[in-house]
């Protein structure tokens, strides 16, 4: 028996040498069909965003003053929106950007242009460290259409603190030529053409950082021009708690320093209203974290007089710490405002109104009924919902008082009858993001069974999509509630069970396992001992055995679901475990750092060494459903490998120039094997690519318009709908996608 055993392997082993073969030349002969210097054919598709409908930080919004119902929106790592009020959603601007430029997705600052409507401006980049590039002005004619760009020599930072301060980026009113830009660490800049061209303005006292973020707005006054002449008096604030506001009446020749201004606090907001009354709100931290007390001002331009006109003084008993953020004006109506708090987390934060120019104020939540029906995420697990956090702006419609807008850490929130509460009367508040996705996914799975799709996402945890084009009803994962998700597994014998791992507050615990396709969860029993949470987490194929390498550590096992946990021997390193999708005791361990591959045969009991020196880069791990052994290697710049017997031999993929996500979807009609999805760059065009005939010839299947930035996390395909494509950006949410009809093969 034992020699019939050892022939059958030496056969199997004979058979997987001669598959690999074959591959190898196959992927050689198919590089005439889209050989080098070829372009890769396209595959016409529709993609559109699994709804959830918010989901992240919208620190601006910006109305038009000439155009009714023109507004845009900017995200910190998701890039730019502009509102459809015909479709009554947000459109977003920036899907052509792609990976090598997923940087210019962190929206500083937006311009509308009050002069000529149709152009708008931003400053994009989403980060000031040295690893990140510089950022650029983008400028468009048509509403966001079609962008030209203008290279800064500077870095910006959409996605650092102080990135709802604003605005920074203002087009002169009297002379919409001029825009000026305040950056964080260079000072302030001038274009007199539109934003083709900048200059530094060296006239002006702060050129270096302060605090982080330099210049926090520029405010052009409009009442104090002439039409068709540059504004000669301009307000720019700075976060410093000294000196901050400074003021040009000499089209920025010279600047001097507001008179009698507050100090001990940094600017948040600034705005005049018609009746030539200056507003700032103020906190002692940039925020959006980390404010804990602050103030809200008016300054008499005319008189030059300021007024303490704090809606409610933090600090004191029984109010708790926070500071102000927020601001807008009613153009209408001088003298009526609203005030946001922020980081007011005793209490939760607050929107303050006012009809008399701040002398009385009435908070909103007083009169306000939320309906957050189309986000049930929104309710964190609770019966009613909360007017929400790190509310960084708020926006009357300069064309009707009854339309605000305000922004949280999670949504949009607006209302068509905001002037009712002046009147003791209920306010109705509503979600308004649809349209806008603005989340960074952290992990996707389709498994063959129950619903189509399961999501990992960072901030709200995850959601198991029965309808991708609805929130789903049962808000984000609960039992527990995690911060982020950072992994998800089936078993792909039996895809009912599932298993998530992530981060949570203190004392929860952090993984989960599901029995019933994620309707409901079970928290682990125990976690692995010295266990941080997050890292990874693989399914056996039977759903028999658990393995977790938690964040910082070597994996562990468990086949009790959670009760017990062992360490997993011969390993000292190694993140990314992942599951043979046919054979239950064989499970594999990448060490990208160390560009080593282990396989346990035991169920992750012991690992061995199955290969070395892997490819520079290699960072992720696949393992292709229905075939035992059947691996694929994506190393960034280094490409996509292949191997057939289990790790110990790889094969590039010669037509793949990079690879940084890959996953696998329903075979096309006809073909044996599972259809490819791959995020990289073939024949020097970067995209979403996928291959019916395992790696042999490539189709691209999204085009120049929808690019989403950085799509390096994860991509599968639907085991069950032959082309379909899930995708995870880093700030758009959960792209989807389908061949047009008749397009379904290259």
């Amino acid at each position: 028996m034992r020699n019939l055993t050892n022939t059958i392997k030496l056969l199997r082993t004979l058979l997987l040498t001669c598959l690999l073969v074959i591959s190898v030349r196959a992927v050689a002969l198919g590089q005439g069909l889209a050989g080098a210097g070829q372009p890769v054919p396209t595959v016409p598709y529709t993609w559109r965003n699994v709804e959830i409908i918010g989901g992240g930080f919208v620190p601006g919004i910006i109305f038009n003053t000439k155009q009714p119902n023109l507004v845009y929106a900017r995200t910190d790592i998701g890039g730019a929106y502009r509102w459809d009020s015909i479709t009554k959603r947000w459109v977003s601007l920036t899907d052509w950007v792609d990976m090598d430029n997923s940087n210019l997705l962190g929206i500083e600052s937006i311009a509308t242009d009050p002069v000529e409507p149709n152009r708008v401006y931003l400053a994009a980049g989403t980060y000031t460290q040295t690893w990140a590039g510089n950022g650029a002005i983008l400028r468009s004619a048509d509403q966001g259409k079609t962008w030209q760009r203008t290279d800064m020599p500077f870095k910006m930072g959409g996605n650092e603190d102080g990135r709802s301060i604003g605005e920074r980026l203002a087009i002169d009113p009297n002379k919409n030529s001029i825009l000026y830009f305040g950056s964080r660490h260079n000072g302030l800049w001038k274009s007199s053409d539109y934003g083709a061209t900048w200059g530094k303005v060296s006239s002006f006292p702060v050129t270096g950082r302060t605090n982080g973020i330099g210049i926090g707005f520029v405010l052009f006054d409009p009442y104090k021009s002439t039409l068709n002449h540059p504004a000669s008096t301009v307000y720019v604030g700075v976060a410093a708690a000294g000196t901050n506001l400074y003021r040009s009446n000499d089209e920025g020749a010279t600047w001097q320093a507001v008179q009698g201004q507050p100090l001990g606090f940094i600017p948040h907001h600034g705005l005049l209203d018609a009746g030539g009354t200056l507003y700032l709100t103020y906190g002692n931290n940039p925020g959006p974290n980390g404010v804990s007390n602050g103030a809200v001002w008016k300054y008499d331009t005319d008189k030059a007089l300021w007024i303490n006109i704090t809606p409610l003084p933090p600090g004191a008993q029984k109010v708790g710490n926070f500071g102000y953020a927020g601001l807008t004006v009613d153009a209408a109506h001088p003298g009526t405002l609203m005030v946001s708090t922020m980081d007011w987390w005793s209490h939760g934060d607050e929107i303050f109104r006012s009809t008399d120019g701040g002398t009385h104020w009435t908070p909103i939540s007083s009169h306000a009924q939320r309906d957050s029906s189309i986000s049930p995420f929104l309710n964190w697990g609770r019966p009613t919902v909360a007017l929400g956090h790190w509310i960084g702006d708020v926006e009357i419609d300069p064309f009707n008082s009854d339309h605000v807008l305000y922004v949280t850490g999670a949504t949009i929130w607006g209302s068509d009858d905001a002037t009712a509460g002046d009147e003791n009367q209920t306010t109705h508040w509503t979600v308004r993001a649809e349209g806008l996705e603005e989340t960074a996914v952290l992990d996707l799975i389709s498994p063959p069974d129950g619903a189509h799709l399961i999501s990992g996402l960072g901030d709200i945890g995850g959601f198991r999509h029965d309808d991708l084009t609805v929130s789903p009803r049962s808000g984000m994962f609960t039992n527990p509630m995690f911060n982020n998700t950072t992994s998800l597994d089936f078993a792909e014998n039996n895809p009912m069970f599932m298993a998530r791992v992530g981060s949570a507050g203190n004392g929860i615990r952090r993984g989960a396992y599901s029995m019933d396709g994620g309707t409901t969860w079970t928290p682990f029993e125990n976690e692995p001992t010295g266990s941080r949470g997050s890292g990874s987490i693989a399914v056996s194929a039977d759903a028999k055995t658990l393995l977790w390498s938690p964040q910082g550590s070597a994996p562990f096992y468990s086949r009790d679901n959670g009760k017990t946990w062992s360490v997993c021997n011969g390993l000292q390193n190694g993140s990314h475990p992942i599951s043979d999708r046919v054979n239950p005791n064989t499970f594999y361990v990448l060490d990208g750092n160390a560009r080593k591959l282990y396989v346990s045969t035991d169920g992750g009991a012991n690992f061995t060494m199955k290969a070395a020196e892997l490819p520079t880069g290699s960072n992720k791990l696949r393992a292709m459903p229905g075939r035992e052994g059947d691996l694929w290697l994506t190393a960034g710049k280094s490409g996509l490998h292949h191997t057939l017997d289990g790790g110990a031999n790889f094969v590039k993929i010669a037509n793949v120039q990079e690879a940084y996500a890959l996953g696998f979807g329903k075979a096309a009609p006809g073909q044996p094997q599972a259809a490819l999805y791959l995020t990289g760059k073939l024949h020097n065009v970067s995209g979403v690519f996928r291959s019916d005939d395992v790696g042999v010839t490539w189709v691209r299947i999204n085009d120049d318009q929808h690019q989403y930035g950085w799509i390096g996390q994860v991509v599968t395909g639907d085991p069950r709908v032959y082309g379909r494509v899930y995708l995870a950006t880093n700030g758009r949410g959960i792209l989807y996608a389908d061949p047009l009809p008749g397009n379904q093969s290259g």
